[in-house]
């Protein structure tokens, strides 16, 4: 499942939740598919970090390295 496939249904199952209510079943599914978005912007995010640096006055460059918790 791609992360476009995963926010539309998330999105279906707000929607569901919102008007008719979830199955216990549909609230799993809804906690595993949140749990895959927030991992994938994690992600992504780490990835951009370790790509980034700041460029000081002295003219110096510092790279940033995310924490990994």
């Amino acid at each position: 499942m791609t992360i476009n496939e995963t926010i539309k249904r998330i999105n279906e199952l707000a929607h569901k939740a919102k008007t008719e209510g979830l199955t216990p079943a549909e609230v799993e599914e809804r906690e595993k598919l949140r749990n895959i978005y927030r991992q994938n912007v994690i992600g992504n995010l780490r990835a951009q970090l370790d790509n980034t640096s700041i460029k000081e006055k002295d003219g110096t460059v510092i790279r940033l390295k995310p924490g990994r918790s």
